[in-house]
């Protein structure tokens, strides 16, 4: 059908002939995509958690690979899309290639960030750094790592906030997972109490928490770690199974003071005399 407009003559079927198929094609593509890329995903998914079960990898080493490869695979597959699209319209890939190449060199030095983030993390995995579920301390931050990603690792904050950290920055990695970890305690006392009765009394509550199983050695209690201006600090020390430290913490300072209550042994603190 033709339309005369302007002096024109307009190929309406022709148009349509042209652009119906390119849709249809474009339209199948989006398809195929959103249908292979949450099967390649479950597939990455499954393999990676039959390996870790065959290989008696940690649930965290797991985590982190399933979570990687995903990651990658998501970029290939955006890759691919692209190839594909510029294939449907026929745009020749080389010359753009040596565009992209002029370009990438032009902007290579800007982009060092980025290829610091790559390698770093590439490291920092091979050399099981950290892993998903980890409680670290780096960079500034203080948490859990919920993600290792190519350019990024998260970490979640324990109020909450989730930090995303370029992997070049993460420096100096304390990772506070690996192995038991110590449940240390200090508890001040009074000059006027009697240092030997309040270690007897230490010892009693250290013995009830040896039955806990979060202890994987001890608690037991040290004796005087230092003098201060108002007080004679005591500590306690016991290994406990990882994560459990903060814990155990909490429920022995609650259980000392209440001992130290029930012997009549003073806890100092400040306070202001009127006269």
């Amino acid at each position: 059908m033709d339309i005369f407009k302007n002096g024109l003559n307009i190929d309406i079927g022709g148009i349509l002939s042209d652009v119906i198929p390119t849709v249809l094609q474009i339209g199948l593509v989006i398809l195929a995509f959103i249908i292979f890329v949450p099967i390649g995903k479950k597939i990455i998914e499954k393999t990676i958690q039959k390996a870790g079960n065959n290989q008696k990898l940690s649930p965290g080493r797991v985590k982190t690979l399933e979570k990687l490869l995903i990651n990658v695979f998501s970029y290939v597959m955006i890759f691919v899309f692209i190839i594909m699209i510029f294939g449907i319209f026929n745009i020749p890939l080389g010359p753009l290639l040596a565009g992209a190449g002029i370009i990438g060199l032009a902007i290579g030095f800007g982009a060092q960030g980025l290829v610091s983030d790559i390698v770093t993390g590439f490291f920092i995995l091979l050399e099981r750094q950290i892993e998903i579920d980890d409680y670290i301390t780096s960079a500034g931050y203080d948490g859990i790592v919920e993600e290792v990603g190519l350019r990024t690792t998260k970490i979640r904050s324990f109020d909450g906030t989730l930090n995303f950290v370029p992997n070049r920055l993460l420096e100096g990695v304390s990772n506070h997972s690996r192995g038991n970890m110590r449940a240390l305690v200090d508890i001040g006392i009074s000059y006027e109490d009697n240092i030997d009765e309040a270690i007897i009394v230490l010892e009693q509550v250290c013995a009830e928490f040896q039955e806990d199983e979060r202890f994987k050695d001890g608690p037991n209690a040290l004796g005087v770690q230092g003098l201060g201006t108002s007080d004679v600090i005591l500590r306690v020390v016991g290994q406990t199974v990882n994560g459990e430290q903060f814990g155990c913490e909490r429920d022995m300072r609650k259980r000392i003071r209440v001992a130290f209550d029930e012997a009549d042994i003073k806890v100092p603190y400040p306070h202001q005399v009127n006269i």
